[in-house]
């Protein structure tokens, strides 16, 4: 992931970028991006839930966000097992990761809603 600063420079150059265009194109940028773009405060909210991984599917990262959601939950099947202490390993290592996601919530949907951005703003370019 890039840094704050960088995700915030690129997001400045597409407004520039965006700023040139002409009304009609423009117009449609504006449009397109206002159904695509994500909110950081509802994929934070969505973090915070208990249930691992539902903010992936939030931006549309199906693989990762079930691949997080397997591993909690083989965390809390193991918790009834003999195998109880891997179980909590699993359930702290997870809530470790997504308290990361957590704190860069903020950053990492930026820098989601600038590639989405980009392409709308390329997609426009060729039209």
């Amino acid at each position: 992931m890039s840094s704050k600063e960088e995700v915030q420079e690129k997001e400045e150059k597409i407004r520039t970028l965006v700023r040139e265009l002409p009304d009609d194109k423009r117009l449609k940028f504006f449009k397109e991006s206002e159904t695509k773009l994500k909110d950081p405060d509802t994929y934070a909210t969505l973090n915070y839930i208990f249930i691992a991984g539902l903010h992936h599917f939030y931006l549309g990262k199906w693989g990762r966000g079930l691949i997080n959601i397997v591993v909690f939950w083989t965390g809390v099947i193991l918790l009834f097992t003999d195998y109880t202490g891997m179980g909590v390993i699993i359930i702290i290592a997870i809530s470790i990761f997504e308290l990361y996601e957590l704190f860069k919530s903020q950053a990492i949907v930026q820098e989601y809603n600038n590639c989405v951005m980009d392409e709308i703003y390329q997609n426009i370019q060729k039209d």
